[in-house]
């Protein structure tokens, strides 16, 4: 920091010579005074009242000025959801009925939280430039004002899908996003903007949210270094560090995981261990995806960890498929947790509705 010296004022000589004179008048009068005493300070200036700006002597130590009061933490309720797709090409349904067709069976329900999740199974673009992979999807950028008014504050693009129309597709949807009011997590212009965790301020709370994408299709979808691309891959190192980052910087951390084998219905153990060890590193809650089948939650530490939230806005292919729930986590103003799945159930493609 660069500091300023104020000039020196030019004094007149003349002006000086009064002082002098001024100065030898008072102290003849102070040596005649009897008693001798001090005055008393002011009841005023003791109390540090004085319009007089506070000077610091040689070695004395300024103090900090009085920090604002912490806003109180407040109840919360944050919930979290497994795979949505608003791609009318995937779900002609969304393009028959809207795209608030997607949010219109859930009564409200992200609309009265403090916080709602979903991973996003597509990049939202304009851009078309499919990859060769057998299924490609491109979601509406015109989805995600129905998704903003329906609650959903985050959306996670560390997917297997995210990367489907290139990184440019993908760069293209974190602006969209943000233009829409979500905050994208799990992608970005490079390894660090990947992997950074985001934040969010809500009741008094600050809340770190770290994306992470074990799935990966192609591999070359991953950010490395200056290479735009999704967050973490196979590299869970990536993983721990942001998490690690969110802890110290936030009053509660959610990972936000795509992970796990296609149709499993009960988590693998290297990812009952791993989910120990990200609450270890500083989680407080997990909400997992990818096997497309609805798994238990579990609890670590007090923690809850959802290993598998199954399709959400997703076409219902099956009954297996298309049983689902929401994640809820409520956070109680002295840091306690407590998890629940909330069932529901894809009606019709597109449409899930609450039990």
């Amino acid at each position: 920091m660069t500091v300023r010296r104020a000039r020196r004022a030019r004094i007149p000589y003349a002006l000086v010579l009064v002082a002098l004179a001024f100065a030898v008048a008072a102290a003849a009068y102070l040596v005649g005074r009897d008693g001798g005493e001090d005055e008393p300070v002011s009841s005023e200036r003791a109390a540090g009242t004085s319009d007089a700006p506070a000077i610091e002597g040689p070695g004395e130590t300024p103090q900090p000025s009085p920090s604002p009061p912490e806003e109180p933490r407040e109840r919360l309720v944050i919930h979290g959801t497994g795979d949505v797709s608003l791609d009318p090409g995937y779900i002609p349904a969304l393009r028959t009925n809207g795209y608030g067709w997607a949010w219109s069976g859930l009564n409200g329900l992200f609309r009265r939280d403090d916080l709602t999740v979903i991973n996003h199974e597509c990049p939202s673009t304009n851009i078309v430039a499919p990859l060769a992979k057998t299924f490609v999807f491109r979601c509406d950028p015109g989805a995600l004002d129905a998704a903003a008014d329906a609650g959903i504050e985050v959306a996670s693009l560390a997917n297997n899908h995210g990367f489907d129309q290139g990184p440019e597709g993908l760069i293209d949807s974190v602006r969209n996003m943000r233009r829409a009011g979500i905050v994208p997590i799990g992608a970005g212009a490079s390894q660090e903007e990947a992997d950074a965790p985001r934040y969010v301020d809500v009741n008094g709370w600050t809340i770190g949210l770290v994306g992470v994408g074990e799935v990966i299709d192609p591999d070359t979808q991953v950010a490395v270094g200056e290479e735009i691309g999704t967050a973490v891959g196979h590299d869970f190192s990536r993983a721990l560090g942001s998490i690690e980052e969110a802890e110290e910087r936030a009053d509660l951390v959610i990972v936000v995981i795509h992970w796990g084998v296609e149709l499993d219905t009960q988590p693998r153990d290297y990812q009952v261990e791993k989910a120990r060890r990200m609450i270890d590193a500083g989680a407080d809650a997990i909400f997992g995806h990818h096997a497309h089948r609805l798994q238990p939650m579990d609890t670590y530490k007090g923690r809850p960890i959802f290993y598998g939230l199954g399709n959400f806005v997703w076409p219902s292919f099956s009954a297996e498929g298309s049983m689902t729930a929401v994640a809820r986590v409520l956070v109680r103003p002295n840091g306690n947790l407590v998890g629940r799945l909330l069932p529901a159930t894809i009606v019709s493609d597109g449409h899930p509705v609450l039990n």
